[in-house]
Formats: structure tokens, C-alpha cells, sequence
């Protein structure tokens, strides 16, 4: 398009650069055709590059997509990363084992307890040890709790993202219950620094079984709420079904996991493919789609809570008794009330708070199924009670490759839909 201004006429996109807009589309030049792989010499005229982000509601945080259109088609897309770089795995070689939740519980903070839990594991790996019963029991009920809560924010926010308004306040409503669940647990609402090396933070408070008999008599009546606004309405099935579909070679060969990878119909979950904690005592299913789309992931997500709450149920039932963390004087400090009766205890409790415990030499991988997929967490261990090195395999920072693949020759409206029914989380992706 073109307009005349001062008897000059001047491309419709180059006015709104020459006004520097935020939102200008401008012509792909050279470098900015190569960012994309896009090609410099096609069709001028047609094609512009948009950049989404890095401050758009619809991008769930600081995430830049470079968008090469033509018309309202995407015919590439680039997305971008850290403008939320933390350097948390660079800071976690300054910080104790027994520091180390209280920083990575801040990187997927839609479901913190999973990333301390990772961190736990892998630091028991080394230790060699393991933790008592009721501690794993408690560890898995906080763990399907905070997948309950995490993907309730998913509803809430998959809903605005596509013009359910009223979604959005549901998904909130419900994910408060649980939130307030897990702040009576471990005195926060997130970023819990709940699950440690050694067992848990404090035990179970009094009364935890009728606040979890309340949410799972709460919650099931309002995701039959869900699925008659959402699930059989035809305009949200419209705006779903058949956009951004990956096939199941695709997911693997770009490392996908989580519910995307369950979209294809690939069932693997390492809840049951590579049990950890008890997992194995528990009766669930591993929840899978047909066609790969955003309407699968989005339906997987709202079962998953479902099979969530069937889990819990069982814990209900089963947890045992007995200690909620190992009483080993080098990995965990004492109890609370021997600091004021016994000397011995006051040092030890100043020892391990200050200077922490030593971690045998050696490496460790330990993973876990989260909300957006495997999170798993690489240690090495030089023998010291500070980390050597470690790495986390952040779901959401993976996930993030399929993009491209899912936008390409999609809308710029079902681009919205995609970033959705990818979930990412970005202070995960830019730990």
C-alpha cells in the first residue's frame, strides 16, 4: 500500500518506520532475512518481517518472535531468547546444596516444586542415600498439586489468549484453591524452597487431609464447567483443531516432550516410562492425543489435572508415617526444638546453614515429569558443598523449537494459539 505525503509517494510500511513505531512492519533486509533464513530477494512488495514480542500478552513473558509474513501467513518464524537471563546455573557454583533450591525454584515459577525436586534428586544421587517414605509420599502430593495448579494457569491464560475472557477468571479461581493449599505447606505461594536434599522442609500441618479432601470435592464439578465453554464450543474447537500440528517423528527429532509430545500419540511420561519416587504404587494414565494440535494440548492439559487428582486421592489414602526428611547430621540440620537444648545442636544447625555439606566427587542426572515435560538437572560434584557444574534440561526452553515448526503457514491469529498450546515458561527457558 501507498499513500502521498508532500507530493512524495512512500511505501505504506516505510511512513510507519519513518515514524518509528513500535510496531512497525518493515522490509526484510539482508541481515534481517538471514536471522530467519529467510530469502532477501523474494517478492518485496508481499512479504515483511513483524516482530511479536519481546512485550506482547500473548508471548507469557519476555519472548521475541521474528515473524516473516506475507499477508496474514506466516511463511518463517524465529523466536528469540534472553531478555530474562538470570544466570542461575552460573550462580548455583556460589551457592551451598542446601542453597541451591532457593535458586532454582525461581526458574519455572508456574511450578517450582518440580525443579526443586530434580535438584534433590540428583544431589541424593550423589550422596548415595535415600529418603524416608513419608517424605517421598509428601514430595509426590505437593508434585501432581503443583501440576494441578500449573495447568489451571494454562487454562486461564490459553482462554484470554483466544478471546474466552471469562476463562481466565475461572482458571485464576481454581488455581488460588490449590495455591492456598501449598501456602499453608510451605509458608509461600511459590518459589517454595519446600523440597530438599534429605526429605522435605517441614512435615505435613495438621488438618492437610481435609484441605485436600475439600479441593478434590471442589475442583471436578468446575472442570465439567470447562469443558461446556470450552471443550465442545465450536469456536474455540475452530480456532483449535488442526492448527500448529507436529507428528510424532517431528516432536522426537526436535527433543519435544511434555504434552506436546503426547499430542502425537507418542505415551511417554516418566511417571511410569522412568519411575521415580512412587510413582510406581500408583494407579494413572498417561494421557495422549490423535492429530497433534493445539486443541490436543490443550485437552491433554485439562485431563492431566484430572489424572492429577486421581493420584492425590490414592496418597490421601496411603501416605504413611514417619519422619519427612533423613535424620543424618550432614545433610540435614536438627530438629527446631533441640536448638534451645543441647549445644551440640546449635552448632551443628549454624554448621550446615554456613558452610553446608560436602557432596562425594562424581556427576548425577536425575529428571522428572513437569507440567511442560522432562525437566532434568546434570550435577557434578568436585567434593565440596558447592555444585562444580550444573545444568538443567529445561522443558520450556526445548519446547521452544517446535515453533517454527508449528507457525509455518499459519495465521498470525493461530500464531497466538501455538504460543499458547506451547506453555513456555520463559524464566525456565532463560535460566
Amino acid at each position: 500500500m501507498t499513500v502521498t505525503e508532500n507530493d512524495e509517494t512512500i511505501d505504506g510500511a516505510e511512513r510507519v518506520r519513518r515514524r518509528g513505531d513500535d510496531a512497525a512492519v518493515l522490509r526484510l533486509s539482508e541481515a534481517e532475512a538471514a536471522m530467519i533464513g529467510a530469502d532477501p530477494s523474494a517478492s518485496d512488495d508481499e512479504r515483511v518481517l513483524l516482530n511479536m514480542g519481546p512485550s506482547h500478552p500473548s508471548t507469557h513473558g519476555v519472548l521475541r518472535l521474528m515473524l516473516e509474513m506475507e499477508g496474514e501467513t506466516i511463511l518463517r518464524s524465529k523466536p528469540v531468547v534472553g531478555y530474562l537471563h538470570t544466570g542461575m546455573e552460573k550462580q548455583a557454583e556460589q551457592l551451598t546444596f542446601l542453597q541451591g533450591c532457593t535458586n532454582v525454584t525461581r526458574m519455572d515459577y508456574a511450578s517450582p516444586l518440580f525443579t526443586e525436586l530434580a535438584f534433590s534428586l540428583a544431589t541424593e544421587k550423589l550422596l548415595g542415600i535415600d529418603v524416608p517414605e513419608r517424605a517421598v509420599w509428601i514430595r509426590m502430593l505437593m508434585s501432581e498439586l503443583n501440576r494441578m495448579s500449573s495447568h489451571l494457569l494454562f487454562m486461564a491464560t490459553n482462554g484470554m489468549d483466544l478471546g474466552a475472557v471469562s476463562m481466565m477468571i475461572y482458571g485464576w479461581r481454581e488455581r488460588e484453591e490449590v495455591l492456598r493449599f501449598l501456602e499453608k505447606v510451605t509458608g509461600l505461594r511459590m518459589n517454595h524452597n519446600y523440597i530438599r536434599p534429605g526429605g522435605v522442609a517441614a512435615d505435613l500441618p495438621d488438618g492437610w487431609q481435609a484441605d485436600v479432601e475439600r479441593l478434590l470435592e471442589l475442583i471436578p464439578p468446575r472442570l465439567e464447567e470447562y469443558d461446556i465453554l470450552m471443550t465442545g464450543q465450536p469456536i474455540w474447537r475452530e480456532r483449535l483443531q488442526g492448527v500448529g500440528v507436529l507428528n510424532a517423528d517431528e516432536a522426537l527429532a526436535l527433543s519435544a516432550t511434555g504434552p506436546i509430545l503426547r499430542s502425537t500419540g507418542y505415551a511417554w511420561d516418566l511417571r511410569r516410562d522412568e519411575p521415580y519416587l512412587a510413582y510406581p504404587d500408583v494407579d494413572f494414565d498417561v494421557i495422549v492425543g490423535s492429530y497433534g494440535d493445539s486443541y490436543d494440548r490443550y485437552a491433554i492439559r485439562l485431563n492431566e489435572i484430572r489424572e492429577s487428582m486421581r493420584i492425590v486421592e490414592q496418597i490421601l489414602d496411603r501416605m504413611p508415617s514417619g519422619d519427612y526428611r533423613i535424620q543424618d547430621k550432614k545433610v540435614t540440620p536438627p530438629p527446631r526444638v533441640r536448638i534451645d537444648e543441647s549445644m551440640e545442636a546449635l552448632i551443628h544447625h549454624f554448621k550446615i546453614f554456613t558452610e553446608g555439606f560436602k557432596v562425594p566427587e562424581g556427576e548425577a542426572y536425575a529428571a522428572v515429569e513437569s507440567p511442560r515435560g522432562e525437566l532434568g538437572v546434570y550435577m557434578v560434584s568436585d567434593g565440596s558443598s558447592t555444585p562444580y557444574r550444573m545444568h538443567v534440561r529445561g522443558p520450556s526452553y526445548i519446547n521452544l523449537q517446535t515453533m517454527p515448526h508449528l507457525m509455518q503457514g499459519g495465521l498470525i491469529a493461530d500464531g497466538v494459539a501455538i504460543i499458547s498450546s506451547v506453555d513456555p515458561i520463559m524464566g525456565e527457558v532463560d535460566r
